[in-house]
């Protein structure tokens, strides 16, 4: 019985997660969520007490596969670090360049819910930033930069920046320039730390 459960508790975040990211949280009801999973309303009640529960879940469903992607993608970029970390803004490009790519859902649902500080899924969209943030410290701290927390914040600002900027223009090329410019400051904050230990 839990199996079915869950079964159906996901299916119903799967099809929030296609709406709600290709239409925006408040173009979509409860009654198309519940139409696109083939549930009843009823149903979907049953497993979120509220449409703002089924928003909270679904941001939650895009944060560790979100993290793991821009891992990923550090991982397989080649080279020093800072081409690492400019790696996950080219990847970030390419995504872009994607007819159904939408921008950041954690950004565009913060800006709808802007009004509503204290909402579920404001807090789980800056836990998901601050994690980001976290691990690409960790990840400076490790590699002896200077600064590596200041670094970080640096890294998220001309991340989330070019997410704007492209949902603006839709124009992929300025996540490659962030990524340069992001690559650039991960360059001068290991040089810094160099020059200081010499």
């Amino acid at each position: 019985m839990a199996k079915a459960v869950k079964s159906t508790r996901d299916t119903i975040v799967t099809a929030a997660e296609k709406l709600f990211y290709a239409e925006g949280i408040r173009a979509v009801s409860v009654d198309a969520v519940a139409e696109a999973a083939g549930v009843t309303k009823r149903t979907l009640y049953y497993h979120f007490e509220s449409k703002d529960e089924l928003i909270a879940a679904y941001l939650e469903g895009r944060d560790q596969p979100n993290l793991n992607l821009f891992r990923k993608w550090f991982d397989a970029g080649e080279g020093e670090l800072a081409a690492k970390v400019e790696a996950i803004f080219v990847n970030l490009a390419r995504a872009a360049r994607h007819p159904k790519w939408k921008g950041c859902g954690f950004l565009r649902t913060s800006a709808e819910l802007a009004n509503m500080p204290g909402h579920p899924a404001i807090r789980i969209g800056a836990a998901h930033k601050k994690k980001f943030e976290a691990w690409m410290a960790e990840t400076f701290a490790e590699a002896g930069a200077a600064e590596p927390a200041t670094l970080a914040k640096q890294i998220l600002l001309l991340l989330d920046g070019s997410f704007a900027v492209v949902l603006l223009h839709r124009d992929p090329g300025y996540m490659e320039m962030a990524g340069k410019a992001a690559a650039t400051l991960v360059r001068v904050a290991l040089a810094g730390a160099n020059s200081q230990s010499s």
